[in-house]
């Protein structure tokens, strides 16, 4: 199996079988793995902040880092390889409140909200969710199965 890293403000797709999509670290940030069982292609991406009008310029040179430019883009590029919207499998972790401990910005609650109107929008729903609290994740997507699973505090579990 080849692990192909999805870092922060990053995004990957993939239709080789033996791909695992996986990205570390989400805490308040989102992670979100779409996958079509039947073309058997999917993606990940790890956006750090809701919305790109907070920084238009650092959308254009890093659009993954932003959830409603972002997850736009990584779904074009997963429609382009042959993902119908109504195969696709979406599973989403994150949004955790690991620096805002007094929950002043609420970034992981936004970026939650933000992809919820994005997916809504294009037609998609989330079929699995492991967010909130204050505890970072990993999460990888098996390309070969899209078996997604989270790992948190030692502990993995499937999605």
């Amino acid at each position: 199996m080849n692990n192909v890293i999805v870092n922060i403000a990053d995004a990957k797709m993939s239709n080789c079988l033996d791909d695992i999509l996986v990205t570390y670290s989400l805490g308040s940030c989102i992670g979100v793995a779409v996958y079509d069982p039947e073309v058997k292609v999917g993606g990940m991406i790890h956006c750090m902040l809701p919305l790109s009008k907070v920084d238009p310029v650092k959308a254009e040179t890093h659009p993954f880092m932003f959830v409603d430019c972002g997850v736009i883009r990584l779904l074009t590029m997963l429609f382009d390889q042959g993902l119908v919207r109504s195969r696709a499998i979406v599973k989403i972790a994150g949004c955790s409140q690991i620096l805002d401990k007094g929950n002043l910005f609420r970034i992981g609650e936004r970026n939650h909200t933000v992809l919820r109107k994005v997916l809504w929008k294009n037609g998609l729903m989330i079929k699995g969710e492991q967010i909130g609290g204050n505890a970072s994740r990993t999460m990888r997507l098996e390309i070969a199965t899209g078996r997604c699973t989270i790992k948190s505090g030692g502990v993995e579990y499937e999605l």
